[in-house]
């Protein structure tokens, strides 16, 4: 099944991010694309200035405007959505970052709330957001079993592997990965990793421009770089082969072989 990844620099206005947003949906659909997925942050970028109580303003709900128009554009386009979004919260100067998967119908099937919020390197995302509480179970989608992570959440591989063991056969990691020192070595790196520990596709989307690196990638289970938009806007598309999978797991049957009976927490 074919899956499409775009890459694009948000602007800090929803509307305009919309708008690009309608248009790639619309292309991969006529690319004959199944699914087409987005990177956080795609609802429009904050900077530095930006008080935590601005973000929340702007922020909306699940049924909003925003991921509504997404949702209509998904449906009149029979193609399936995975992106992210500001998502209000009960605290006024707080948002969560918050992923969606959307069916061919318009019907939102899965959300996820980032877990690992950025408080790294210099920045300090728990300024403005909240974290989310629980992992969202797989979701099947027709290029398979789809497990969500965002951007940071890359780094924990307790995650990954949890999602892996629930059932995942793609990862899909919607991110705005912060340029950097060694920062995208690290980037792929970690998402070759994911994929080579768990037998599983990983699909990255990622911000370029602003203070991202680009680089949305996908990998196979095997640990092989399918897709790498480097630095370029635009969509890019991979066919995902769920034999593959089924395959790699069979000679390297890593979920299989784990000793969970002897994985204690060590106490010094």
């Amino acid at each position: 099944m074919k899956a499409a990844v775009v890459q694009f620099k948000a602007s800090t206005k929803k509307n305009v991010n919309l708008k690009k947003i309608l248009d790639y949906i619309k292309r991969a659909a006529k690319n004959k694309a199944t699914l087409v997925a987005f990177p956080e942050f795609m609802m429009f970028y904050t900077n530095s200035s930006q008080t935590p109580k601005q973000l929340a303003d702007l922020a909306e709900n699940i049924n909003g405007d925003f991921v509504s128009a997404i949702a209509q554009c998904a449906k009149e386009n029979h193609i399936q959505v995975v992106g992210s979004f500001y998502e209000k919260s009960k605290k006024k100067d707080r948002v969560y970052d918050t992923s969606f998967v959307i069916d061919k119908t318009g019907k939102v099937i899965s959300t996820y709330r980032k877990i690992h919020l950025y408080d790294a390197l210099g920045f300090k995302e728990s300024d403005k957001m909240m974290s989310g509480s629980k992992i969202a179970k797989p979701v099947r989608t027709s290029i398979g079993k789809i497990g969500m992570m965002i951007c940071y959440d890359l780094r924990f591989p307790e995650m990954s592997r949890s999602l892996a063991s629930s059932g995942s056969e793609i990862l899909v990691a919607p991110s705005a990965w912060v340029r950097g020192n060694m920062k995208e070595e690290h980037w792929i790196t970690i998402n070759k990793t994911r994929a080579i520990e768990n037998g599983c596709y990983v699909i990255a989307p990622d911000q370029v421009g602003n203070i991202y690196c680009g680089r949305s990638v996908v990998v196979d289970p095997y640990g092989k770089i399918l897709l790498d938009m480097k630095k370029k806007q635009g969509i890019g598309y991979v066919n995902i082969e769920l034999k593959k999978i089924k395959d790699i797991r069979k000679v390297l049957p890593l979920l299989k072989n784990r000793r969970t009976d002897i994985y204690p927490t060590l106490k010094a």
